[in-house]
């Protein structure tokens, strides 16, 4: 059997989008067995998104009380279908999970009809990676960098890939990469804070902006070069002088905000700049402005990312030894559904720096 993690309706029926907070609940489910080129994976630990908090307000698409929550995970594979070649490679070995399906290498976007879906809690993908155990495709795994222990190691695959295709593939490598100048902007959240990283190890001059100067403090300390707060009157102009003398504006701009970004990106981008947008937290809508037209400002949407960019980010992650951020490490059981409680407690409340981690077992390696 196999201990796993879900959201329950309240009253036995589903509550209003953004009036509900759907309780965690404890099942114990048959323990999967793999099918065809399926790998059973004995989980270890996994992060906590965003996501997984808008599904318990039901604030996201396709919440289901029946598919287990969370879509970062990491563990060890202790079995496999009769369709995985060469089986006995397997056995032990330590691997992270592709969070999502659905995209395989297009640069556009997804190239199946249904689009990209992501596991953890909706209708769209029955798999959730907070359960002990999980069977899931040979081919949706990517070997665990050794340098990462289990929590950084969940901590990595759904901000890696989205910060991977916001700064790598939307921004460019003219504009991220080697000498580019690279703001980031309210740092501290997973996608932000894996941004940095990237942009720090391909040699770019990385900025920051946030409300506390404790989290721009801490993002100087993994490398940016400055930040500011955006809260303060003339920012925007304090930043530009902090710029390197041979710099007179960014390159590149990767924004999870949305509100007003359009308007800054203008006093901020040089002409012809990038704004690679993969969140709107601020505002659901933004405006489109002449004077960006006129700088021939490029604005570019971001999600998540394809099959092959989580290859991709993950190869880096291994050659440069990147360590993806974690705010705080959960070492539990999953029978402590209050204690997980306490951790989107944390989310909710937007005091972390970093990742949300719950580390219920040890990597210990088994024979298939």
């Amino acid at each position: 059997m196999s201990k796993a993690i879900y959201i329950s309706p309240i009253d036995g029926k589903p509550g209003k989008p953004g009036q509900v907070y759907y309780p965690l609940s404890l099942r114990t489910i048959p323990k999967p067995s793999p099918q065809g080129g399926e790998l059973l994976v004995k989980l270890t630990a996994a992060s906590l998104n965003h996501r997984d908090l808008f599904l318990r307000q039901h604030l996201y698409p396709g919440v289901t009380f029946d598919v287990p929550l969370l879509a970062d995970g990491v563990g060890f594979v202790v079995g496999a279908g009769p369709n995985v070649p060469n089986p006995e490679s397997w056995h032990g070995k330590r691997v992270i999970l592709n969070p999502g399906v659905g995209w395989k290498d297009s640069p556009d976007g997804p190239e199946e009809a249904t689009g990209y879906r992501i596991m953890g809690g909706t209708k769209v993908y029955d798999k959730g990676t907070l359960q002990e155990y999980i069977a899931i495709e040979y081919s949706e795994v990517e070997e665990a960098p050794e340098h990462l222990n289990d929590a950084e190691a969940a901590a990595l695959p759904l901000t890696g890939l989205t910060s991977w295709r916001a700064l790598i593939t939307k921004a460019g490598d003219r504009n991220s990469g080697s000498g580019a100048a690279v703001l980031i902007t309210g740092i501290g959240g997973g996608v932000a804070l894996m941004a940095l990283r990237f942009a720090v190890a391909r040699g770019a001059y990385v900025f920051v902006t946030s409300s506390s100067q404790e989290k721009i403090q801490k993002a100087i300390e993994l490398g940016a070069t400055g930040g500011v707060n955006y809260k303060e009157e003339g920012w925007e102009k304090k930043l530009l002088g902090l710029l390197p003398a041979e710099k007179k504006n960014f390159d590149a701009i990767i924004d999870g905000a949305g509100g007003d970004s359009v308007e800054k990106s203008v006093k901020l981008l040089k002409a012809g700049g990038v704004l690679s947008i993969y969140g709107m937290t601020v505002s659901p809508k933004m405006p489109f402005t002449m004077a960006a037209v006129l700088k021939n400002i490029d604005i570019r949407g971001s999600t998540m990312g394809s099959r092959k960019e989580f290859k991709e980010m993950v190869e880096f992650v291994k050659a440069k030894k990147i360590f993806p951020v974690v705010s705080r490490v959960l070492q539990t059981d999953l029978d402590d559904l209050a204690a997980i409680d306490g951790l989107f407690e944390d989310m909710k409340q937007g005091t972390q720096f970093g990742k949300l981690v719950i580390e219920f077992s040890k990597s210990t390696g088994s024979k298939l």
